[in-house]
């Protein structure tokens, strides 16, 4: 688990082996928005897991969220449980492979 900030820094930490990596974006950040950085991400063929938290979203925002791959959307404020619920969930679509 890595904590960022920033859509360099996203791209940095997710420029390695990111087969299994799990993003939490709030939608409305300083100085760029959430799908903002989506876009820049799918712009770069990044693939993970995006979730968006937000306090409000609208149905054009989720909808556009979507169409730039987010897997799941969380209201704030939120609790720990449902969190672990969500990234439960993208886990569970997406099991790990384990090779001995």
């Amino acid at each position: 688990m890595q904590a960022v900030e920033g859509s360099d820094a996203v791209w940095e930490a997710l420029s390695g082996d990111n087969s299994r990596a799990i993003i939490l974006i709030d939608l409305r950040m300083p100085g760029e928005t959430g799908l903002d950085l989506l876009y820049k991400l799918q712009q770069r063929n990044v693939k993970c897991d995006a979730i968006l938290m937000s306090s409000f979203i609208s149905g054009a925002e989720r909808e556009l969220a979507q169409k730039h791959g987010v897997k799941g959307f969380l209201e704030k404020p939120f609790r720990l449980s449902e969190l672990l619920r969500v990234v439960g969930e993208l886990a569970a679509k997406n099991p790990i492979e384990i090779s001995s």
